[in-house]
């Protein structure tokens, strides 16, 4: 907010006139993100550590992880607080999507935050029910998305790669659709956070990416050239997502491998709910199976083998997510971790490609 405070003070001060770049406002977002992240998360970690508020392990998976039990939790707390500060000092609040995106963060962040207090009360993995969390969840995306095309922000049209135009206009079933997208990408999200670190990598690797999307997006000029839909003001959800960067960096400065504290649900739920939004306003929901190519087949391990054991009493993997078979291969945990970040990472550079390839 301190955005709309300064820049208007560019017709005194030249120097001002730097905030009008989106580009030096999310350069600036990363950096404050990145250091809010760090000097609150070891204060963070103390106090979760004196209130004894850790992780409770299933006792369903790996038996490498009961060792875990009881490190600092819900750590997602203060990678959106850090992102917040950010915006703060760098967002433009008068930009639609960005309320949008700030909007439905907001909702899943306290849907993470009420699963993960109850599961550290009372000291289970139950927390809030699955379906109650799906509710939830898809009552904020529909909302979201209607609301964003009763105000003509986003339209109904559904994109392709290598496409120049729109593939086909979904009309009255977009709100649907929109809404799988963001509720598929916050549970994906949540089913990735097995790890130490494995999550919060591919989230900044995607959120890498759709900044970039995002830009050539909320530029006219650029967008034409590129064949993409135009959406105005769409650019500054690049601000929130190198926050989301830099935050995410804070953040792997005590989660990775051995982690000193755990994202959480009110992390994973609330970062991928935001990363679904943005691909949703930035048109490239069908992109971001690219672009979130872990988070998808992380999901898809879960679904497949859920269906192979109904359906014929019999298991695909040794155990889902996909992350905990390797494990059970054999795999050291830091080898799996990184070798997903470096397919996370050739997706989004895969997926950025594609906007030449029109």
């Amino acid at each position: 907010m301190l955005y709309h405070f300064l820049y208007p003070l560019n017709l005194d001060f030249s120097i001002f006139n730097i905030f009008r770049y989106i580009t030096f406002r999310s350069l600036l977002a990363f950096l404050l993100a990145a250091i809010f992240s760090i000097l609150w998360g070891k204060r963070f970690i103390l106090f979760m550590k004196k209130k004894q508020f850790g992780q409770v392990i299933r006792n369903d998976g790996p038996e490498s992880h009961y060792k875990k039990a009881g490190t600092p939790t819900m750590g997602g707390v203060f990678i959106i607080g850090s992102i917040l500060g950010a915006l703060f000092f760098c967002g433009n609040f008068m930009s639609i999507p960005l309320l949008a995106t700030f909007g439905v963060g907001a909702s899943y962040f306290l849907l993470g935050f009420l699963d993960d207090y109850f599961k550290v009360l009372k000291g289970n993995t139950d927390g809030i029910s699955a379906k109650g969390k799906l509710i939830w969840q898809f009552i904020t995306a529909l909302l979201a998305s209607s609301i964003l095309i009763k105000f003509n922000i986003i339209d109904t049209k559904l994109y392709m790669p290598f496409l120049k135009g729109p593939l086909l206009d979904l009309g009255l079933l977009y709100p649907l659709f929109a809404g799988i997208v963001v509720v598929g990408c916050s549970n994906a999200v949540n089913l990735t956070d097995g790890l130490d670190g494995l999550a919060i990598g591919p989230i900044i690797t995607s959120a890498a990416s759709l900044g970039i999307l995002a830009y050539v997006a909320g530029h006219k000029e650029i967008a034409s050239y590129l064949y993409i839909p135009y959406v105005e003001n769409v650019g500054e959800l690049s601000v929130m997502a190198a926050a989301i960067i830099g935050a995410g960096v804070g953040f792997l400065w005590y989660n990775s491998y051995p982690a000193q504290i755990f994202m959480g649900d009110v992390g994973s739920l609330s970062l991928g709910g935001i990363l679904g939004i943005i691909a949703v306003l930035t048109k490239n929901e069908i992109l971001f199976v690219l672009i979130g190519g872990v988070f998808v087949v992380e999901a898809l391990s879960v679904i497949i083998q859920v269906f192979s054991f109904k359906t014929r009493k019999k298991r695909i993997f040794r155990m889902a997510p996909i992350h905990h078979h390797f494990e059970l291969k054999g795999w050291p945990e830091p080898k799996v971790i990184v070798r997903f970040w470096i397919i996370s990472i050739f997706l989004a550079i895969l997926s950025v490609a594609t906007l030449k390839i029109r």
